[in-house]
């Protein structure tokens, strides 16, 4: 089976080269007819009014968002988190509103306040490099989202940054820009015959 990495905008490179490294059959997706032929999607981090403004313009929302509801898999990361979630509070943002969250783009600040960080991942023995760049963070969970990690503000308030709704994983920041592929891993073994 093979997994897609949308490839309209973004870092879908470098999920690409982790996969890859998974020896998992990756392709880029930038079409519905491609998007058929595969059993699961990742949705990098990069611009995520673009991303979803080119998956409008390609006729690929409503495709994605009915292969989701059906149950293939998918992981978004950063702008990828903001596409899937159910809410920004941001009219610009075109999104799937499969994930049942609210989130708030670019929450930790500017580029400049971009950081990096070992994060505490529920079912992980061992930290997790975390690279944030303009990262988002989930206000807002509904009951059946599962928190992995969180991430607390200089106010001491927590805000999940990794969580888990059955077959949709979404994380605040970039797993692909480092070594470790356990969160790749992860969303590998949510796809049949992979």
């Amino acid at each position: 089976m093979t997994v897609g990495v949308l490839a309209l905008q973004g870092d879908f490179r470098e999920h690409i080269t982790m996969l890859r490294s998974l020896d998992v059959e990756t392709t880029e997706v930038r079409t519905t007819g491609e998007l058929d032929d595969v059993a699961a999607l990742v949705i990098p981090g990069g611009e995520s009014t673009t991303i979803g403004r080119l998956a409008a313009m390609y006729g690929l929302i409503d495709a994605i968002r009915e292969r989701v509801v059906a149950g293939m898999p998918i992981l978004g990361t950063c702008a990828g988190m903001i596409f899937l979630a159910s809410s920004t509070g941001d009219r610009d943002q075109p999104q799937l509103r499969v994930l049942d969250a609210h989130v708030r783009r670019n929450a930790f600040g500017r580029q400049v306040d971009s950081f990096e960080a070992e994060l505490e991942i529920k079912g992980f023995e061992e930290p997790m490099h975390a690279v944030f760049i303009r990262a988002p963070w989930i206000e807002k969970v509904g009951a059946d989202v599962e928190v992995l990690a969180s991430v607390t503000d200089d106010d001491g308030r927590s805000h999940p940054v990794f969580v888990r709704q059955g077959h949709i994983l979404a994380t605040s920041f970039h797993p692909e820009l480092t070594t470790d592929a356990r969160l790749h891993e992860m969303f590998v073994a949510l796809v049949p015959g992979v």
